[in-house]
């Protein structure tokens, strides 16, 4: 046996502990924030949707029938927003170099997660016999979760991640009246087409700005959040 041979297993044991500890820091991160309790959530929102398309709950046809997708969008974004809240405060930004990370990756995870869980519900209730189909399809779910997303996350920077909520559901709130006004502007995405550049240029940027100062700065720590 060469000295080669004994350090071997050595050096494996070093490597599956950081796994073993990035992995907890991991779980312990999703914890704090509520993510397994966000994802039943979103899953809650797939379910309405998937009800509001089979049992034709929309309040119209044509355009007006993304009202209640529109709705759902909302509710998931503001479940997303509410995930930046920890009650940990200030302490958990001396956690480490990996905080950063953790708050992008879980960031996009749950919006990954939204638009999974609408398409799913959207995609069950989906029935061409009957005309039964969500409009637009899943482009403008993706678009408007993304950027009403993007709207709690910047929330969550002035507000701290109790209040995060407001954001997406208020914009959600104009959204439908520039749907039912026929108004037709890029920072109200959600009332525009599918396909419209646009729209997409508007939430995208919104999403992008909002990911940077968030991943960088995470979200504002008030007395009330470190109760």
């Amino acid at each position: 046996m060469t000295a080669i041979d004994v350090q071997q297993p050595r050096a494996s044991a070093p490597s599956l502990g950081r796994i073993r500890s990035a992995a907890r820091l991991a779980w312990l991160h999703l914890r704090c924030r509520r993510v397994p309790a966000a994802l039943v959530a979103l899953a809650g929102c797939g379910v309405f949707l998937w009800a509001s398309l089979a049992y034709r709950w929309w309040l119209g046809t044509g355009p007006a029938a993304a009202e209640m997708p529109m709705m759902m969008e909302g509710c998931a974004a503001a479940i997303i927003a509410v995930t930046t809240y920890t009650p940990l405060g200030e302490t958990e930004r001396a956690t480490g170099r990996w905080l950063p990370t953790l708050r992008l990756a879980t960031a996009l995870a749950l919006c990954g997660a939204a638009i999974g869980f609408l398409a799913a519900g959207a995609a069950v209730a989906t029935d061409p016999r009957t005309g039964v189909a969500l409009f637009g399809g899943v482009l403008p779910v993706a678009r408007n979760v993304l950027g009403m997303a993007g709207i709690g996350l910047l929330c969550s920077l002035a507000t701290g991640g109790l209040l995060a909520w407001v954001g997406p559901l208020a914009f959600m709130a104009v959204s439908q009246f520039a749907l039912i006004a026929n108004h037709s502007w890029p920072w109200t995405w959600p009332a525009r087409p599918p396909t419209d550049r646009g729209g997409w240029i508007a939430a995208m940027a919104i999403l992008a700005v909002a990911l940077i100062a968030y991943t960088i700065r995470g979200p504002r720590v008030t007395p009330s959040d470190n109760v």
